[in-house]
Parts: structure tokens; sequence; C-alpha cells
């Protein structure tokens, strides 16, 4: 935390079919800490923030809300924090050198830069984040590293430190998260933890926390013995389910079980069974107070390490962090 006496400049990056939550949602949070800034008598440790686009155009969203915005400034004047915002227009904005040249020289001039899902897309054009670790949105990681073989692609955390000064994050509501992680950087934990509740955010999540996925968004099954196996395993997360099990109740052999589940799915069922028994423990550890011992065994996992190892592994977090942030 450093108390500057010196206002900092946010940038956001518009264009036409910018999508709307990346840009809005980290203009929000430093508009926000401004508030809780002002209130504390520290306005001028405070931030500027602006939407700039080529020629001061509106900055027209890919739902067609339409954001008032300034010109591109000098790209050599300082600038605090460059926020690159992902959305359907991303390529045309790739594909005009001016722009991308805009963005590789203010980088240079800026203290942090940050992009926002697709966004990344623009760091990677750029060069800014050649021989990093980066993410950006689940369904566009295999793209982006495919386009830019330079940049290591991690799709799984909400957001990373791609290098000294670049910040890349997941995306749409990710955007927030990374947003709130740069105020608790510049102004602590306090000023971040209250930009969050004003925000009415229900958790501010760690930017190693994977992009999690609800059993809501699970494909479903189009055979109905399928649909009933998934359906029983996500009612009953603690039972017994075998594959052996399951495949009875499908009237089905093991074998043959296994592959049409996979198929419809998309994954083993093993593997789903494990993937909604975690997100059933990670509902209980943040809306009881059960121990993690009986939630492991309550969801079907025997045991807290059992419980632990899972955790770790497909969350990027332990049940004990899990629920010191999250409860």
């Amino acid at each position: 935390m450093r108390n500057t006496g010196i206002v900092r400049s946010v940038v956001v990056l518009g264009y036409t079919g910018v999508q709307a939550l990346d840009l809005v949602g980290p203009h929000e949070v430093f508009s926000t800490a401004n508030h809780y800034l002002t209130r504390r008598g520290r306005a001028e440790d405070g931030y500027t923030v602006s939407v700039v686009t080529r020629g001061g155009e509106p900055a027209t969203t890919d739902t067609g809300l339409a954001l008032v915005a300034l010109p591109l400034p000098d790209p050599r004047d300082p600038i605090d924090t460059l926020v690159l915002p992902g959305g359907i227009g991303v390529d045309e904005v790739r594909g005009d050198a001016d722009l991308v040249g805009w963005i590789r020289i203010a980088a240079e001039h800026a203290r942090r830069v940050v992009s926002v899902c697709t966004g990344a897309f623009l760091a990677a054009q750029a060069g800014l984040i050649d021989g990093c670790v980066a993410t950006t949105h689940w369904a566009f990681a295999a793209r982006l590293a495919r386009e830019f073989p330079s940049v290591t692609v991690d799709p799984d955390p909400i957001f990373v430190r791609s290098a000294e000064g670049v910040w890349t994050a997941a995306g749409v509501t990710a955007g927030i998260d990374l947003a709130l992680s740069l105020v608790e950087d510049d102004h602590g934990t306090e000023a971040a933890q209250t930009v969050a509740r004003w925000l009415v955010l229900y958790l501010r999540r760690p930017g190693g926390q994977t992009q999690f996925a609800a059993p809501v968004w699970m494909p479903r099954a189009k055979r109905a013995p399928i649909r009933a196996a998934q359906a029983a395993i996500e009612s009953e997360p603690g039972g017994a389910h075998s594959v052996s099990a399951l495949a009875r109740r499908a009237a089905m052999s093991p074998r043959h079980f296994t592959r049409l589940f996979t198929d419809e799915v998309g994954e083993a069922p093993g593997a789903y069974v494990e993937r909604i028994r975690t997100e059933a423990a990670r509902r209980q550890l943040e809306e009881t107070d059960d121990t993690i011992t009986v939630i492991a065994a309550r969801c079907g996992f025997g045991s807290a390490e059992s419980l632990r190892r899972n955790f770790v592994r497909r969350l990027g977090i332990s049940p004990d962090r899990y629920r010191k942030s999250f409860a």
C-alpha cells in the first residue's frame, strides 16, 4: 500500500463490440474506490478513470449499449493502469496496426497493464505477454495458445500476474476480482473489502482460484438413462456411485455405460462423481459450520485428506482457505 498523494490515471480502451462487463466492471471498482478514499480524506490518492476510443467515438458494446468515451491520449503520457477489455470486436482491433501500436507504446509508459477476457489477445498482439503465463476466458484459451505459441496459456485461474507490470484475467466478473486485487495493492485490504461490500459482491476471489463451474453448468445428456444417472449423482453426492452401480441403474454393462456417459457428458462417470462431490463440499463449506471431516464423509470423500486433495486439484485452494475466504 502506497500513499502517493498523486491521483492515478486508469485508462480503459473501448471499441465497437467491446464486452460491457469487461469494461464497466473494473471501471466501477476503481471509481468506487474513489468514494472510499474521499470519505477518509484521501481523495488525492484516488483514481481518474476514463474510457478512450479512436477519435473519441462512443464505445458500443456487443449488446448495443453505447458508452461515452474520450479520444485516445498521447501514448507517451503517463498512465497508471491501462485496461484492455475483451469482446466480439477484439479481432478487428487486433487488425488495426495503428491501434495495436498505440497499445504497445502506452504500455511502455504505464505502471501496469490489465487484460480482461479476450483482451489477452490485444496484449499478445502488442507483444506484452511473450514468454509469459497468461489466462483468458476458458472458452478462448485454446485459441489464444494456438495463435500465440510464445504465450503459455493457463485456462484455470481467474487472473494471473503475467509479467512485472502485466496482469491477465479470465473475463467478465474476473475483471472485477482483478481490479479489487489492484485496489488492495494500492490501498490495503480494508479498502478492497469495503469496495467489494459497496458493490454488493458475494465474495472476493483470489487470483489462483480456478474458473468454477457449478453442476447447473454441466452438460445434460440426451439419453434418459444417462440423465437419470446424472440426477442421482447430483441429488445424493455422498451416495454409492460406482460405475457398476450406475450402470445397473441404467440397465447397461459398465463398459457401455461408461462410453455413453463420457460421450454425452464430456467426462467419465468417476470424474463426474468427483466433480459433483467437490461442488457439494464447496457449498457446505460456505453455508455450514460443520467440520471438514464431517463434510468429507457426508459428500462421499471418506476422509478430510481425500477432500483436501480433490479441492486443491480441482479448485486450486484448500478447504480451510476456501472457508476462511468465502464462508
